[in-house]
């Protein structure tokens, strides 16, 4: 039997012209978290090198963001004030809103997702409206996330990206988005959303978690896999044009699985929990920064179109050389 020749291992030139898979830029959403004040830059614990910008700190990291040649950024706002129906995520002069235009009056170079959920904006913490018994109320959630769907394109977004979970929320937000005159804003539904211990240092960095029980009874069970491809058809069928798979490296399975079923592109959320474990690694001296690439490759490999990474920044000033 004849061995395969390893010629192309030698030159590292040949090796990149037959390299199976790649990360460009236009892979890469880069999260930013805007915070309610003034005068706020602030360095998020738990995810070192994140941070935390009020609406006049944004310019400058906009701009470096842009001169990096990242393309695309998803939104996460932090309030001042918060009830239990999360009205400041509808709010026309919400920090999302009002961090939406401030963008768009920087640059047009940048692609503004925002994420639309209530868990930032509710007093309680849980990503719905609650009935009398303190279970989240499904219907009526979803009178409140088409209301924070529209007041996101009224305000210049270029795709809405719910992370909810609630059951029809896909449809729902499609029909209020279409009746408001927004056919051509795009969704990219968190289908596969499971709950998970990863994303500790995101809900330190968005204020958002639970006062009380978890998000068990909407979020999805780590341990199934084909209830993941169910609820991804079933966003298909509502109208989403991406799925998403959060978190990413616990489910490269998910992620490769709902690749060879659906013909749609795919997101994978690279989460807080991920950051950090590796951040912290590489600042121990345990990995070398490699593992970052190594990683996102990784991701990539099992079959994400569209990466979502605090990692960016650093991805892109490698890629850049």
């Amino acid at each position: 039997m004849n061995k395969r020749p390893r010629r192309l291992r030698y030159n590292p030139l040949i090796r990149d012209l037959v390299r199976e898979t790649t990360l460009s830029l236009s892979d890469l959403i880069y999260p930013l978290f805007i915070i309610e004040g003034y005068q706020i830059k602030e360095e998020i614990s738990s995810l070192k090198g994140v941070y935390r910008y009020s609406l006049d700190t944004l310019e400058e990291e906009i701009h470096e963001i842009v001169q990096l040649g990242i393309k695309y950024v998803l939104l996460f706002g932090i309030p001042k004030d918060k009830d239990n129906k999360g009205s400041e995520a509808y709010n026309e002069h919400g920090i999302i809103q009002k961090a939406i235009r401030k963008i768009k009056s920087i640059t047009d170079k940048l692609y503004v997702i925002t994420d639309v959920c209530m868990c930032e904006y509710t007093a309680h913490g849980h990503c719905g409206i609650l009935n009398g018994e303190g279970y989240v109320d499904n219907e009526k959630s979803l009178f409140y996330l088409g209301r924070i769907a529209v007041s996101h394109a009224q305000a210049g977004a270029d795709m809405i990206a719910p992370s909810d979970m609630m059951d029809g929320r896909v449809a729902y937000m499609r029909r209020e988005l279409d009746d408001h005159g927004f056919t051509h804003i795009p969704i990219m539904s968190y289908s596969a959303k499971y709950a998970s211990s990863f994303y500790g240092p995101f809900r330190e960095a968005a204020g958002s978690a639970p006062q009380f029980g978890d998000r068990k009874s909407y979020q999805m069970d780590y341990c199934n896999g084909n209830e993941a491809l169910r609820e991804v058809q079933l966003d298909i069928e509502e109208g989403a044009d991406i799925v998403m798979i959060k978190p990413a490296l616990a489910y490269l399975d998910i992620i490769r699985r709902v690749k060879d079923e659906f013909n749609i592109p795919i997101a994978a959320y690279n989460v807080s929990g991920e950051y950090a474990m590796l951040k912290l690694a590489i600042e121990q001296g345990l990995l070398d920064e490699k593992v970052i690439m190594e990683t996102l490759l990784g991701i990539k490999r099992a079959g994400a179109d569209i990466i979502i990474t605090y990692f960016a920044k650093m991805i892109a000033k490698e890629l850049n050389g």
